[in-house]
């Protein structure tokens, strides 16, 4: 099949769970259909699943979190993703692993040793045992406790290398600290696919929730060899079909294709760190490159909040939490007409409706008309 660019945004509009074709309709649905979804910034990641599922309200999306429906680690790429349970164990040995590799010559950096290493894994395990769940301080100080000195980036080190291992996960905020539980204890039903099913689940998943997209952007978001990539793809067989954008070749789920290559002018406010920018190696087809600097400041890996317009990112926005109002910036990043201008404050009602706050909107300078 061969696509223009509108229609392959039109495609990926669908599969990141965009417009309504998909929508499962709970927060387990949403992160089994993506697999995984970059959640190092929690208050971006519930958004993300909230901008999914119309009509829910932070405290669903939280409770959907408390009930287990999902949980964080760093199942690839050493960054916090929110994942199904049962399939932690076999993302972090099939791509997790590739991150520790590196662990050594960190420890090496900060200044921690392999045996201090270890040993604050063991201490963790023990404080964590019997169902207990403690905040990032209360479980370096049972490290401490046990005799070993964390000091600088020692701490947040520990903790990750801890869950990178698979022996503890992040658990939903306690107030607003991080905490972190067992990961056994939190889910104790595991998944065991074999390895060439593991790279075919995680092919198939990542192209069904951001297809259509090439190998190089599987490649990139999970941090396998471009071999296992490729074996992952021949491996899912007919769940994955080959497309043409624009001269490139491009992978996706059949389904998604027979939802169709138009949309109705769909329109979203998403949170800075959305699979929607952050799950492509090559991002121009959804925004200029001129424009990247905008959304990614200094290119510091710090995401700006994306106002997205049939796949296409028009505008970046910040907001700031009132009592009874959410104050929305908006910085367009190309003149927008009055119509459009009205069908983006229309977008930012369900984030509105999400934090249970009356929305206001504040329009600034367009990046092009300072």
């Amino acid at each position: 099949m061969d696509l223009t660019t509108a229609q392959a945004l039109a495609l990926r509009m669908h599969s990141l769970l965009l417009t309504p074709a998909f929508r499962p309709g709970t927060v387990a649905g949403i992160v089994e259909w993506f697999g995984a979804m970059q959640a190092q910034d929690m208050a971006s990641g519930l958004w993300s699943l909230g901008a999914r599922l119309p009509g829910a309200g932070v405290a669903d999306v939280e409770a959907a979190l408390e009930r287990r429906e999902a949980i964080r680690t760093w199942p690839m790429r050493g960054t916090v993703h929110l994942v199904p349970p049962a399939d932690a164990r076999w993302m972090l040995e099939l791509m997790g692993v590739r991150a520790l590799a590196g662990a050594a010559k960190r420890r090496a950096a900060i200044g921690l040793s392999e045996q201090a290493a270890d040993r604050g894994v063991e201490l963790l395990g023990e404080a964590l045992a019997g169902g207990k769940r403690l905040t990032r301080a209360e479980c370096l100080a049972a490290v401490a406790a046990g005799g070993v000195e964390l000091s600088g980036q020692m701490g947040y080190h520990l903790l990750w290398y801890a869950s990178q291992r698979g022996v503890t996960c992040i658990a939903p905020h306690i107030g607003k600290e991080q905490s972190f539980v067992l990961l056994d204890e939190w889910a104790p039903e595991p998944r065991r696919p074999s390895r060439e099913e593991a790279l075919a689940l995680i092919a198939t998943r990542f192209l069904r929730s951001h297809g259509p997209a090439t190998r190089a952007d599987l490649a990139r978001w999970t941090g396998l060899t471009m071999t296992d990539v490729r074996a992952g793809i021949a491996a899912a067989g007919p769940a994955l079909t080959t497309v043409t954008v624009e001269g490139a070749e491009m992978l996706a789920d059949p389904a998604v294709l027979d939802a169709g290559t138009t949309t109705r002018d769909e329109w979203a406010a998403l949170p800075g760190f959305d699979e929607y920018m952050l799950g492509y190696r090559d991002r121009t087809m959804m925004v200029d490159s001129r424009h990247l600097d905008a959304i990614v400041p200094g290119g510091n890996g710090i995401f700006q909040s994306t106002l997205v317009a049939s796949g296409r990112v028009v505008g970046t926005w910040k907001r700031k939490l009132g009592r009874t109002a959410v104050t929305v910036d908006v910085t367009p990043l190309t003149s927008l007409r009055p119509a459009a201008r009205r069908r983006a404050e229309a977008a930012f009602a369900p984030y509105a409706e999400f934090v249970g706050l009356a929305p206001r909107i504040h329009w600034s300078p367009s990046v092009n008309n300072p």
